[in-house]
């Protein structure tokens, strides 16, 4: 891992899966922006140790495992102030509304804890929808809300004008490698997308993992990227289908391996973000046939 110098005291920490940022207040303290994975913590507290650094606050910006995985633990090791979002925050008060938020009937509480347990961690900062500041150790952050990727994502533009935008976008190679990329609700992150345009920043950085000068052409790549994910799957919706039809079709033509349980889940919820899509935009119905609810063009 490594430490990236973006702009004043405006730094990433280059995981090698991701970007997390990070404000300098002086020599030593700063503040963490997302905290990453659980299986990285040892390098991120490896780094810290090297340069001497301590994080004093952690604003999340949205509650998936890559990007609050290590709030707990640094909280924990280093009695750090959280600030997330409130829906986002919210998800990660319980294992109960961990649950609600994955929304799964086929996994039990239990099956929750042994894969995002870790996750629970409660918020000390709470941020509103209808809030686009943030003061924090004396420093004071804008915030934009980018809702779709999940329920309330939010972007973090520090004081040197740099937009942290975590997964409101995706990088060129990540869109190379992606046969099925994550949105909670498609449509809500498309609009969202769009509204990225009227950021004027410095810099941008992406978690999935760059940082850009100017951000229009990637935004119309994602947004075509995406759209075009979810023409990918009408294509292979031939006949009226169950979701769980879907879901065969959709893993054999793109060879995903679903090697576990869990895997199965992570890729059902991909999938259905998109089949979500294709309803709300009219291209799918639902219909009830021998028992079984399907789509259907």
């Amino acid at each position: 891992m490594e430490i990236i110098h973006v702009k004043g005291d405006t730094y990433v920490i280059d995981t090698g899966m991701s970007y997390l940022g990070f404000y300098k207040i002086n020599e030593t303290d700063i503040i963490l922006i997302d905290s990453g994975w659980q299986k990285e913590l040892d390098g991120i507290l490896d780094v810290f140790a090297k340069y001497n650094l301590q994080p004093v606050a952690i604003i999340g910006t949205h509650a998936h495992s890559d990007h609050v995985g290590n709030n707990a633990a640094l909280k924990e090791k280093y009695g750090c102030t959280i600030a997330m979002p409130a829906d986002e925050a919210h998800h990660c008060s319980s294992l109960m509304n961990l649950k609600l938020y994955y929304n799964t009937q086929t996994q039990s509480l239990s099956d929750i804890e042994r894969h995002y347990g870790y996750m629970v961690c409660e918020s000390d900062i709470i941020l509103a929808k209808e809030q686009h500041s943030l003061y924090l150790h004396g420093i004071n952050f804008k915030l934009l809300h980018a809702p779709g990727h999940s329920m309330q994502l939010t972007c973090i533009i520090t004081p040197d004008n740099v937009a942290y935008l975590a997964d409101a976008l995706i990088s060129e190679e990540v869109m190379h490698g992606y046969k099925l990329p994550f949105s909670f609700v498609l449509e809500e992150d498309l609009q969202s997308k769009e509204a990225l345009r009227s950021l004027d920043c410095s810099y941008y950085i992406v978690t999935h993992k760059k940082v850009y000068r100017e951000i229009d052409t990637l935004i119309d790549q994602n947004i075509a990227f995406y759209k075009q994910k979810a023409e990918n799957v009408y294509e292979l919706i031939e006949r009226p289908m169950s979701m769980e039809e879907i879901l065969k079709t959709v893993v054999d033509a793109y060879g995903i391996k679903l090697s576990s349980v869990n895997k199965y889940h992570v890729v059902f919820r991909m999938l259905r973000c998109y089949v979500e899509y294709l309803k709300e935009t009219g291209r799918v119905r639902q219909i009830v046939e021998d028992g079984y609810l399907k789509y259907t063009r």
